[in-house]
């Protein structure tokens, strides 16, 4: 490998002829960079590299969840030097894309915050939370996050077409207090549209409209696509315009193409040429989940045969029909997680067959409580760019980037996580 000095940062690449200079051979130990490059139209910009493995991938796609897959898909390696393998171990090595238009600010380290936003454990400075829409699970959305962030949020502005609504909401919601502690929860105000991004976090739940229970429409998710990807790319090209460098939290149904439309939307030039200056792709995440993890959850500590997704389970894919529920990653029973995936897909039905609209655990679950992980640097249920699409997984953010779990995915799971990989593609505006 060979290891460049750029702007104090101790990079090494396969590359051997990058127009950076070499460093000296005592500063390799200080080694914090990798330099790779691949299509930002479907790589990260920037990651935490945890595996070796990492370092000879050609494209990334859903092998990046399986450990044994990527280590196939890693070939014929090169030696990987010692200062290398040391950075990978002790975790602070990140990868940055060299085909990213923003290369150079996501080198630099701040982008998106990743000592500031994302990781509580580094700063005591508390964020500014932006959230649109104020309805049913935007309602709820905010209680949660007020009642419990305030660890990590200072102030939290809400926004919604009815002047209303937001008047109702910053009234009620600055009236839950702790007595003679008045300032222990975040402080909410109205915020207007031409402020929205003037924040650390935004958060979208806005939505053209949920169909009536008792409509007949049985994928409810599927049917606001259309309609909520126009808003959605409405309000990320806004994003890209105000140069926003923090979280872009996707909460809206459907939640994984809806991220995957605000990427490609805010990185469209005024002629529609995707150009790559706007929102990077790990800036986004969807969050829709970690409802269905909580769903899971739901159902097998009343089944005895599934009680074991409780300690061995994993949730992957999207907040939908193509939903992956593992009972367990070492002793995986095919039959069991797809019966407890389809009680987890169809539990929104039980609720709107009870005559109700079910957003009130999604609005927690998805929403407050994966925000708030997140915000605390913790793992959490979410989905992440990976390659081209917006795939829920177990991840975090670090200061050393976004990091994703990589586990000995049995083949009958890997398989269907595949086919819900080829699903999402399908989903592909720009397919």
């Amino acid at each position: 490998m060979k290891f460049y000095k750029i702007k104090n940062n101790i990079c090494c690449s396969f590359e051997r002829d990058l127009p950076f200079p070499e460093t000296e051979e005592d500063e390799r130990a200080d080694v914090s960079v990798f330099l790779f490059r691949r299509d930002p139209r479907v790589s990260r910009t920037s990651f935490r590299v945890t595996s070796s493995d990492l370092l000879f991938q050609e494209k990334e796609d859903a092998t990046w969840l399986s450990s044994r897959l990527l280590e196939q898909q890693a070939g014929q390696k090169e030696d990987v030097d010692r200062e290398v393998m040391g950075a990978i171990s002790a975790g602070r090595l990140r990868a940055v894309n060299l085909a990213s238009p923003r290369f150079m600010d996501a080198l630099a380290g701040n982008l998106l915050g990743l000592t500031e936003i994302y990781s509580s454990r580094v700063t005591t400075a508390k964020k500014v939370v932006h959230i649109l829409a104020i309805g049913d699970v935007g309602s709820h959305l905010l209680t949660g996050l007020h009642l419990l962030g305030g660890d990590v949020i200072s102030h939290i502005g809400i926004c919604d077409i009815d002047d209303k609504v937001t008047a109702r909401w910053e009234f009620e919601e600055n009236q839950i207090s702790y007595p003679w502690d008045y300032d222990r929860l975040p402080e909410v105000y109205v915020v207007d549209r031409s402020h929205l991004f003037d924040c650390d976090v935004f958060v979208f739940v806005a939505s053209a409209g949920i169909p009536a229970v008792g409509s007949g429409v049985k994928d409810v998710r599927m049917f606001q696509l259309e309609k909520n990807r126009k808003i959605i790319a409405e309000y990320a090209k806004q994003a890209r315009e105000a140069h926003f460098r923090g979280l872009f939290c996707e909460v809206a149904d459907p939640v994984d193409p809806l991220a995957q439309e605000a990427f490609l939307a805010s990185n469209r030039d005024e002629n529609g040429k995707f150009d790559g200056k706007g929102l990077l792709p790990e800036q986004i995440q969807g969050y829709g989940l970690g409802v269905m993890n909580a769903r899971a959850a739901y159902f097998a500590k009343r089944n005895p045969d599934m009680r074991q997704f409780l300690t061995e389970g994993r949730t992957f894919g999207p907040h939908g029909q193509d939903l992956v529920v593992a009972d367990s990653i070492a002793n995986y029973h095919d039959g069991i997680s797809r019966k407890l995936t389809e009680l987890t897909v169809t539990a929104n039905l039980q609720m709107r067959a009870l005559g109700f609209k079910p957003f009130v655990a999604p609005a927690y679950s998805s929403g407050a409580l994966s925000i708030l992980l997140t915000l605390r640097g913790e793992w959490h249920c979410g989905s992440i760019f990976l390659g081209g699409i917006y795939m829920g997984v177990k991840n975090r953010y670090t200061p050393y980037g976004q990091e994703h779990e990589i586990l000995p995915l049995p083949d009958a799971l890997f398989a269907r996580i595949r086919t819900a990989e080829e699903h999402l593609h399908e989903l592909d505006p720009a397919e």
